[in-house]
């Protein structure tokens, strides 16, 4: 978990709406222990300080890499339903979507980590006269109805206030309600090397960076979890950024 960051203040050009804060999750990447105990911080932060308006806001990027991908699809599941969550879809949500629909996509799903997941469903790989269909098949079979439920309930983007949520990025120079959704979870370079200013501050995951990254007109908060045992949650209201 992000530590060292927690309680540092920093302000932005940008603000929530009034009596509302906004707790944002990096990406969470099969780390279920992380995820239980930044979940345990934003109910302890929000009986500390009590305001009118809570929002959560996860960032995408919950599956694959590490090892309990099903248990994070599990918490999310009860913080949508019991919080109003706001689930956002990464990339890894995406390619996952793609196999429960295509089962030619595995070995492209396995590169980036998909045998983690397929194991925390219980679908352990077999020997090598195992086909593409064969996993697919077993894989719908372990696959609760749930979490297909929760995949359904997932966003490409959330605006609050002046915060824009995505996972990934935007295209620069292309208005809000004109971005390609494959933008919004993908894109990398053409977003991060940007000093434009956009119509709304950016908040992402994405690209694993070392620490929080705040820029003028964003901040990445993808620490890599499933590598690092460093999750971040930022807590925003008004135009402070706390790390918790």
């Amino acid at each position: 978990m992000h530590r060292t960051s927690a309680g540092l203040l920093r302000a932005v050009n940008a603000s929530t709406p009034a009596d509302t804060r906004i707790y944002a999750v990096g990406d969470i990447h099969g780390c279920a222990d992380l995820l239980s105990e930044i979940i345990a911080r934003i109910d302890e932060d929000i009986r500390r300080r009590p305001i009118a308006h809570t929002v959560e806001v996860y960032l995408g990027d919950y599956i694959d890499r590490g090892p309990h991908s099903r248990t994070v699809i599990d918490l999310l599941t009860v913080r949508l339903v019991a919080h109003h969550a706001v689930c956002l879809r990464g990339n890894h949500e995406a390619v996952m979507e793609g196999f429960l629909q295509d089962p030619a996509i595995l070995q492209y799903w396995l590169q980036l980590g998909g045998m983690q997941t397929l194991a925390s469903y219980g679908v352990e790989l077999q020997d090598g006269t195992e086909t593409a269909n064969d996993l697919h098949r077993r894989f719908l079979e372990a696959f609760p109805r749930t979490h297909q439920l929760f995949m359904q309930c997932l966003r490409n983007q959330f605006s609050c206030g002046d915060f824009l949520f995505v996972h990934a990025g935007i295209r620069p120079d292309v208005p809000i309600e004109h971005q390609d959704p494959n933008d919004l979870i993908w894109i990398r370079d053409a977003f991060l090397d940007s000093t434009r200013d956009h119509e709304q501050f950016i908040v992402h995951g994405h690209t694993p960076v070392p620490h929080p990254d705040i820029r003028h007109n964003r901040i990445n908060i993808d620490t890599a979890a499933w590598r690092t045992g460093t999750l971040t949650c930022v807590a925003i209201e008004e135009s402070t950024i706390l790390f918790l």
